[in-house]
């Protein structure tokens, strides 16, 4: 893999989790009033024609119909469960604190790497790989009274996230972005159809914890303002994960994934602007430890690149 390839997929990655991050942001404005099945219906419909678009552009329509549409809807499945799991950790936690759980991702993404791509990772780097796992527990608290369950949905967002970026690297040489993307969003509009169809009455709405309510309240008709909201989450899902999915499809995971935590940077300033949210001393040490242990993965990476084996695909 020449470098030139590694530095385009690592553009692709930083334009797509800043993407990203304004959905979390309307996702966070909209998660008190409205079900989460509403906003993923309105953002799936309104992200398929730019999927379909651009699928046109990126080798033709024809190539969302390949023999691996089996296989894309699996990682869809997976996706699914990835991003229904953070979405509901919105509504309950701050948005720092979600964004910096769901970091867990990229160390999940490197150990991942080695299991399944052959990708060759050190022993420094397997170190920071760890302790960044131990920046998430200092993050989550357990067994303190501010732990809350919610804080385990982010950790399994990570989890299943770095399972569908492994996946796009295996099948990167025979699918494209827009395939994996496009079928991965039908997914999830299927999952949101199935949630609405269960909640969208009102009577299965349990107010106990904030990401219940977010997961079990009742349609609800949107305001112009609102509405305009969910379809740019739309806009914003498709460019998004069309760029994410194409920085995993031409670069070696390892490399592009602690490239993940500049997330971490909007996560703070979006949650200081909107609900002047800031990290006590124990959420900064959590996030410097996962952050800081992602740099050094990448440093590390970085300096043996040139001799590193190309991925097994």
């Amino acid at each position: 893999m020449d470098r030139k390839t590694t530095t385009l997929g690592i553009v692709y990655l930083i334009a797509g989790i800043s993407v990203f991050s304004v959905q979390d942001l309307i996702l966070k404005l909209i998660s008190g009033g409205y079900p989460l099945y509403q906003a993923m219906l309105i953002r799936g419909f309104t992200s398929i024609p730019f999927l379909l678009a651009f699928a046109h552009f990126d080798g033709g329509i024809r190539t969302l119909f390949s023999a691996g549409v089996g296989k894309m809807l699996l990682r869809g499945l997976v996706m699914f469960v990835a991003y229904f799991s953070f979405y509901i950790a919105l509504a309950g936690l701050p948005l720092p604190t979600t964004v910096a759980l769901y970091y867990s991702g990229p160390l999940f993404i490197t150990v991942l790497s080695v299991l399944f791509l052959a990708e060759k990772v050190s022993a420094t780097a397997w170190a920071a790989v760890l302790v960044g796992f131990l920046g998430v527990i200092i993050m989550v608290r357990p067994g303190s009274d501010l732990f809350d369950w919610a804080a385990l949905l982010p950790i399994l967002s990570g989890l299943t996230y770095a399972m569908s970026m492994i996946t796009a690297r295996k099948m990167g040489g025979t699918e494209t972005a827009a395939a994996l993307a496009f079928w991965a969003t039908v997914i999830f509009l299927s999952g949101a159809a199935l949630m609405a169809l269960y909640y969208h009455d009102g009577s299965h709405t349990n107010t106990s914890h904030a990401s219940l309510a977010f997961l079990t309240r009742g349609w609800i008709t949107p305001t112009s303002t609102d509405l305009a909201l969910m379809m740019a989450c739309g806009v914003v899902a498709s460019i998004g994960l069309w760029l994410l999915t194409q920085a995993y499809r031409i670069a070696a995971a390892s490399v592009v994934a602690p490239f993940e935590y500049l997330g971490l940077i909007w996560s703070v300033l979006w949650g200081w602007l909107f609900w002047h949210d800031w990290p006590d001393a124990q959420g900064w040490i959590g996030i410097s430890i996962i952050a800081g242990a992602g740099l050094f993965v990448l440093f590390q990476e970085r300096r043996r690149s040139p001799q590193r084996a190309e991925p097994v695909v």
